[in-house]
């Protein structure tokens, strides 16, 4: 029995080992993966989330800025006499 107990020491050890190396393994390859992403990124010139959403909201504010102006020009023409002008 004493020897049993000695080889199921051993395997428990082996696997406690492998669960290690493994861990560190799987760690070691999301640094890799992140590390090459972030290049193949930097590579294709992408914006950055804050840089969209700066982007997004000015231009969401020029649409708003032109809509008031046609109907500014829309309310101006809309007064003018036919024939007149452009």
């Amino acid at each position: 029995m004493q020897t049993s107990n000695k080889i199921l020491d051993d395997i428990s050890k082996l696997m406690s080992n492998a669960m290690g190396v493994a861990q560190g393994a799987k760690t070691e390859a999301e640094t890799a993966m992140k590390s090459m992403m972030d290049r193949w990124l930097a590579d294709r010139n992408f914006v950055s989330r804050d840089e969209f959403d700066a982007v997004k909201a000015m231009a969401a504010k020029a649409r708003e800025e032109n809509e008031a102006l046609k109907a500014r020009i829309e309310a101006l023409e809309a007064g003018k006499p036919a024939g007149k002008g452009k």
